[in-house]
């Protein structure tokens, strides 16, 4: 196995700081400098061997030992440093008389602390020193030694020779996809097609491409199977699929000159004039993939290629043709997901016996229908009493054995080999995962802010760490580690979850690694750890955990994360934790103000996340938290925040803007605020904030607000925001939310001018805007999100609208009554999604040419408006539609009226070549609540991400 190596997670960012230390004043002190270059140039020595060390397959005990040390050193020597730095002050530049009397006696008053800091560096010398020796007496600096005396047996082998009759599910699969392959079109040219087949490893990717090749093998003239594996012999793939094509056997004799193009072009000679079928199994980049497929002539024979991938990206890049075909493979359905189970164990899918039944299920859940986890633990199980005791305690212990016990080997060997394919920087990234308990949804906002807190990103070839942490979130789905949830409009996801199974492997990576310690999770590591802890979450404690949680020094902590269900009141004083960098309470509904008591004391804090807990005053010397980056107050009770924290990035918070807001010149997010219930100078501030990139504010009254703000002090209030919008036009401004209720938008008709940087507009909900907005105009280039509610919605707005080149997705709410527009040609080239949410129903027409790229349509039609002419709703003219979502508003028109409308629709939709799917929608008295059209899948339930959607219509 790998080494995992999470002091990857600590070493990047304590270099990082003796390089700076040393360019800073401190840095000069007497002796200090000698010394933090000694302990630099030293701990990365340590980093590249380490490095070095992570890559080997098998360590052998000495080398996991030494990696352990070196981890622990680094920790420790970060931690003695952050102290350091904060006893000589936060950098700052403060000039003056009293400024130099006040550092002067700072000096004198910590000479006794910095004399223990300076016993810390001796001692961390020392240490250096014996880690040195350690090396050398176990001869490490020679060739790295592995214990690997034999080849690994390929784990995949099982699915290519799985007898068909113990496969579950894969029928629907296998014949859609056989059916795919050998369809040809009426044209005479007869081109190459590429499936490519992507998703999770253990989900059965070879055991679906092997189905369809075995279904369709007998239509070529010859075929070949090859596995690329992660470290390719391209050479050597190549002269294994001319073996297996060729009608003459070619001996190793006959090939063992040919270097790759030779047998490249030896392979194109012998597949020229053939119809030819490959299925090149488990490929682990495009490079790979690329080398692989100029070996493939495109010969006018309807040839066909299979590939399959864990990794989105290859899969694209598989099929970069019209006609070529990406398969993203699911998991199992619960009822395929027993029926495997149960077969596998009892010899039919209707013999459980009742007593087992709940605890299976559970089972099952963790296995999350994969087949590979379902067929390695029911293999298990097999073998073990059928009793429930039994089976609760293999549930309880699957972590574990996924390691320890032979059968389930092969699906650790599986799942691992996309852990082993991530760099050290991703598998760090991957690691922190496991802070979250199992089905947990964790927003990626949310995670990447906590990356970026714990040090975990530096910025890479211009990028900001914001960017960096964000890719690092992407890859991680693209690569199929997590998976994603909440896909947005533009095709990213919002949030992420981690697989059962791989979430076990993380827990028992991170706890190997002293990376993660779990407090009353399913793999609780509290104990058997070596080290001081450095991540602490928990996820369940009761007196016993309290009990054992006093035993432990908590000063090295690094982020304390506690899951809601938790009692607060046998959690540890938040005095004990001075090394913490993140704090996240989110949704600990027994929280409040005497918890936090004394985290003005934790200095290295840089996140605060208070989000949903009864916290309604923060400490009074908040400001001393001058690392502080993330402040998190949103649906708190908190309503006074310090305008003293000026390192703050991101700002959610409640109700008014703090006064002296101005001071956070650093500010990239602000959310929460009502500008009604915010002073005029803090509304001006705002556009002083030349780095903000996204704001969200509400403009609210009546119910909404704990206030009454008089017409003229709004009127002012709306100036001075109007004002600060306005200059944030020519800064970085992203993203906008306008959250409106009881109020008029009005005020932002003169907006002037929006920022061309601008890519989400969102405004509206109980408020709409009189006109459309004069400031929309085709001038804004990146806008690819617009979310408005309007009084209504002309032909000419539409042209408007129609014109700007990078609109993803349109949805406005109408309130007008009897809206009837058209859609014009060549209009919205780049949008996917069209949503017209008109109060009483519109009459809407899509000519030809318009939205080229729209996928889903929701939008209200009114019966009464279509039934006086031939209504045309115009589907066919969008290419590209998948889904239509319609809301029929009777508003007087009668059910035969409403069914005949609804019937012209299934017919336009069953005549677009997508066959799109119809689904009517149901609601208030109003409307008319339809059988749906379509296929079974628009029966199921879509995810809500209430936060991001709250304007979708």
């Amino acid at each position: 196995m790998v080494v995992v190596s999470a002091a990857h997670g600590v070493f990047g960012p304590l270099l990082g700081k003796l390089t700076a230390l040393l360019a800073k004043e401190c840095g000069r002190l007497k002796g200090v400098r000698r010394e933090i270059r000694s302990l630099r140039s030293e701990l990365a020595s340590m980093h590249a061997a380490l490095k070095e060390y992570t890559k080997l397959d098998d360590p052998n005990e000495q080398v996991k030992t030494w990696i352990s040390l070196v981890r622990e050193l680094a920790y420790d020597t970060e931690d003695v440093f952050d102290k350091f730095i904060h006893q000589l002050g936060n950098g700052q530049d403060h000039r003056g008389f009293k400024e130099f009397f006040r550092k002067t006696a700072r000096s004198l008053k910590t000479l006794g602390s910095r004399r223990r800091i300076a016993d810390q560096i001796d001692d961390l010398n020392n240490r250096i020193k014996q880690v040195k020796e350690l090396k050398d007496s176990y001869k490490l600096n020679d060739a790295p030694p592995s214990n690997t005396c034999h080849a690994a047996v390929d784990p995949r082998l099982h699915a290519l020779f799985t007898e068909q009759a113990h496969l579950v599910g894969i029928d629907g699969p296998r014949d859609d996809l056989s059916n795919w392959m050998m369809e040809e079109d009426y044209s005479s040219v007869k081109d190459l097609k590429v499936l490519s087949i992507v998703g999770f490893g253990g989900l059965g990717k070879t055991t679906l491409a092997n189905e369809v090749y075995r279904n369709i093998s007998g239509h070529f003239d010859c075929r070949a199977f090859v596995s690329v594996s992660q470290k390719p012999d391209i050479k050597k793939i190549i002269k294994d699929i001319i073996s297996q094509v060729s009608c003459h056997r070619v001996s190793t004799e006959d090939t063992i000159d040919w270097d790759e193009s030779k047998s490249i072009l030896k392979l194109r000679e012998l597949l020229l004039h053939k119809r030819y079928l490959i299925l090149i199994d488990d490929i682990w980049s495009t490079q790979a993939w690329n080398a692989i497929k100029c070996a493939f002539p495109e010969n006018n024979c309807s040839s066909r290629i299979i590939a399959t991938t864990r990794i989105v990206d290859v899969a694209k890049s598989c099929c970069p043709g019209a006609d070529d075909h990406m398969y993203e493979l699911g998991a199992l359905s619960d009822l395929h997901s027993q029926s495997l189970f149960h077969k596998r164990i009892f010899g039919s899918k209707d013999s459980c016996p009742d007593i087992l039944e709940e605890v299976s299920n559970e089972i099952l859940k963790k296995c999350g229908g994969l087949p590979l986890a379902i067929i390695s633990i029911s293999s298990l199980l097999a073998n073990r009493s059928a009793t429930k005791q039994e089976w609760e305690k293999v549930k309880r212990s699957i972590g574990s054995a996924l390691e320890n016990n032979q059968s389930l080997q092969g699906m650790n060997s599986i799942l691992c080999l996309s852990y082993n394919d991530l760099p050290p920087n991703l598998k760090t990234c991957l690691l922190y995962l496991s802070v979250f308990p199992e089905d947990y949804v964790i927003y990626r906002e949310r995670l990447v802010r906590r990356w970026i807190a714990e040090g975990f990103i530096s910025e890479e070839r211009g990028q900001s760490q914001q960017e960096v942490a964000e890719n690092y979130f992407y890859e991680l789905i693209n690569k199929s580690m997590v998976q994603p949830a909440y896909i947005d409009y533009d095709g990213k996801a919002q949030a992420c979850r981690v697989h059962d199974m791989m979430l076990e492997i993380i827990i028992s990576k991170s706890a190997e690694e002293n990376f993660i310690t779990v407090v009353g999770g399913g793999q609780s590591s509290l104990a058997n750890r070596q080290g001081f802890i450095r991540r602490l979450s928990i996820q369940y404690i009761d007196q016993e955990l309290a009990f054992a949680l006093a035993n432990e020094d908590l000063s090295h902590v690094r982020s304390l994360t506690v899951i809601p269900s938790c009692c607060i009141k046998h959690l540890p004083s938040l005095v004990q934790f001075e090394a913490l960098r993140v704090l996240d309470l989110e949704g600990c509904q027994d929280l409040d103000d005497s918890y936090i008591n004394g985290m003005d004391k934790l200095y290295q804090l840089k996140y605060l996340n208070l989000r949903l807990t009864r916290v309604s005053k923060l400490p009074s010397n908040i400001e001393l938290l001058c690392n502080l980056e993330t402040l998190i107050i949103w649906n708190t009770k908190v309503r006074d925040l310090s305008s003293g924290i000026v390192q703050l990035r991101h700002l959610s918070g409640n109700d008014d803007l703090p006064n002296g807001i101005g001071v956070m010149r650093k500010l990239q997010s602000i959310s929460g605020f009502n500008i009604y219930l915010s002073s005029k100078d803090a509304l001006e501030d705002l556009g002083n904030f030349t780095s903000l990139e996204e704001l969200q504010v509400f403009v609210l009254m009546d119910a909404y607000s704990r206030k009454v703000v008089p017409l003229p002090e709004r009127r002012r209030r709306e100036e001075a925001f109007l004002s600060s919008l306005c200059k944030l036009g020519t800064y970085k401004l992203r993203d906008l939310i306008i959250i409106v209720s009881g109020a008029s938008l009005e005020f932002l008709d003169s907006w002037s001018p929006p920022p061309s940087s601008l890519q989400k507009f969102a405004a509206g909900m109980n408020g709409s805007f009189a006109n459309f907005p004069k400031w929309i105009t085709p001038a804004l280039t990146n806008l690819g999100d617009l979310h408005i509610a309007l009084k209504e919605l002309t032909d000419d707005d539409l042209l408007t609208l129609g014109k700007l080149p990078s609109l993803l997705r349109f949805v406005t709410r109408l309130s007008k009554k009897y809206i009837k527009v058209r859609v014009q040609g060549f209009s919205f080239p780049s949008l996917k999604v069209f949503n017209l949410a008109s109060i009483p129903g519109a009459y809407v027409t899509f000519l030809k040419g318009s939205m080229p790229k729209l996928e889903n349509l929701e939008i209200r039609l009114s019966v009464s408006m279509t039934k006086t002419d031939g209504f045309f709703l115009g589907i066919e003219h969008l290419a590209r539609l998948k889904q239509a979502k319609i809301w029929l508003m009777r508003d007087g028109a009668t059910i035969s009226e409403t069914k005949a409308l609804a019937a012209v629709i299934r017919s336009e939709a069953g005549a677009h070549p997508n066959h799109v799917e119809v689904i009517f929608e149901g609601g208030p008295s109003e409307e008319v609540s339809l059988e749906t059209g379509g296929s079974d899948s628009q029966n199921s339930t879509k995810d809500d991400c209430t936060n991001e959607n709250y304007l979708s219509g």
